[in-house]
């Protein structure tokens, strides 16, 4: 699932050009495709397109000066010339080049991880453009809540998203500024913790955020029930893990480039959620 671009914005699969390449010290003939989602790597440089320059200006700023105990925040590169982006592109260091091995982490680490980073981000005020995204992403997460209305397609998620959403309550958690798609997000090298690759920026509740990793945990195959009644204790959890059921359905159905296989996954999760609502 990516985020729309609009038509100034690089192709999803666009390679990066020589002189980017040699701005962030990747070598250009040994590029290879990386992660699916238009991401390139060279040796251990991973150079990504930005969707959004502003967007990926402030929370390089943002998140600067942000210190958590034990997780580690990957910071842009800078370019030869002092630059974060260069030609619609921003670089990081691949983990996978530091010593020790990179792993698969248990669940209640990655869970535990959300918990710590968000503890974290309280208190960093909401970016003003998150008011006027309107991708497929940011639609998704304002049906989601209840803040608009759009037809989805039954077949695409649809109907899961009608019968589910009828469970919708208000809340009463605060927003804060949260990472919209932590799970996919994180490297584990032993001895060195957790790293953050990407931060997608959304502000609503911490809790949302932590329940969206549970949901993306249990479509992508990797957990069950137990993972989402494991973290029962955290405040409104049901209506959590709910409304992160309904951005990932919303965004399968706005998005043109998902496929019907992660919908398949989608379902199992919805099923799932179905029954803690």
């Amino acid at each position: 699932m990516r985020e729309q671009r609009s038509q100034d914005r690089l192709e999803p699969f666009a390679r990066p050009a020589r002189h980017i390449c040699a701005a962030f010290g990747a070598d250009p003939d040994s590029l290879e495709p990386a992660e699916g989602d238009g991401t390139w790597r060279s040796g251990s440089v991973v150079l990504r397109p930005v969707a959004d320059q502003l967007e990926s200006t402030w929370v390089a700023r943002a998140l600067h000066s942000v210190d958590i105990p034990d997780v580690r925040i990957a910071r842009p590169l800078r370019a030869t010339d002092g630059r974060q982006i260069i030609g619609g592109w921003v670089a990081y260091r691949d983990i996978a080049a530091e010593p020790g091995e990179v792993r698969r982490p248990r669940l209640d680490e990655v869970v535990l991880t959300s918990v710590k980073l968000h503890r974290a981000l309280t208190g960093i005020p909401r970016p003003e453009f998150l008011r006027r995204r309107a991708g497929a992403w940011a639609r998704a997460d304002r049906m989601a809540w209840g803040e608009e209305d759009a037809e989805l397609a039954e077949g695409a998620g649809g109907r899961w998203f009608e019968i589910l959403a009828a469970s919708a309550r208000p809340v009463t958690l605060p927003d804060q500024l949260v990472h919209g798609d932590l799970y996919r997000s994180l490297r584990w090298v032993d001895g060195a913790g957790p790293v953050v690759l990407d931060f997608r920026p959304f502000y609503r509740p911490a809790e949302w955020a932590t329940a969206l990793v549970v949901v993306d945990a249990i479509a992508e195959g990797e957990a069950g029930v137990g993972l989402a009644q494991g973290w029962a204790h955290l405040p409104e959890w049901s209506q959590m893990l709910l409304r992160a059921m309904l951005f990932r359905l919303a965004t399968h159905a706005l998005d043109p480039d998902s496929g019907p296989s992660a919908l398949d996954g989608l379902r199992s999760a919805a099923g799932i959620v179905s029954e803690l609502v």
